[in-house]
């Protein structure tokens, strides 16, 4: 049975830089969904079946950067940062951030394959 694990601030740059590297590479794409949830503001979709380039988090900013195709999404100062892999055979990971605001962005992380075969299976926005 996978469990979520919680990962301490100092081990965040060399997990998402690994993570980038055994998951995601440029003849692979990955896919990732990701929600905003909060009690205040509600569930929101910030993204939807987006290629993910990598994840990265800068320690002097202080800033997780997932790279999308076209665009990156930010996410500055988080509190805290939670992993679940492979819960499922589809599912790379599902990620978790904590934003300092309170609200929780999940990332739910796929293995797309070969970029051809994502195209074909309507996986771009």
């Amino acid at each position: 049975m996978k469990t979520t694990k919680q990962l301490p601030v100092h081990e965040w740059k060399t997990y998402f830089d690994a993570f980038t590297r055994k998951h995601l590479r440029p003849d692979a794409a990955g896919i990732v969904t990701i929600q905003a949830v909060s009690q205040r503001i509600g569930d929101q979709v910030l993204a939807e079946n987006a290629r993910l380039l990598g994840i990265s988090y800068d320690p002097h900013g202080k800033t997780l950067e997932v790279q999308l195709e076209g665009e990156d999404h930010l996410v500055f100062r988080p509190a805290e940062v939670w992993v679940l892999e492979g819960d499922r055979e589809d599912v790379i990971a599902t990620i978790e951030l904590v934003r300092p605001d309170g609200i929780k962005e999940i990332l739910h992380v796929q293995g797309g394959g070969p970029i051809e075969r994502v195209r074909a299976a309507g996986g771009f926005r």
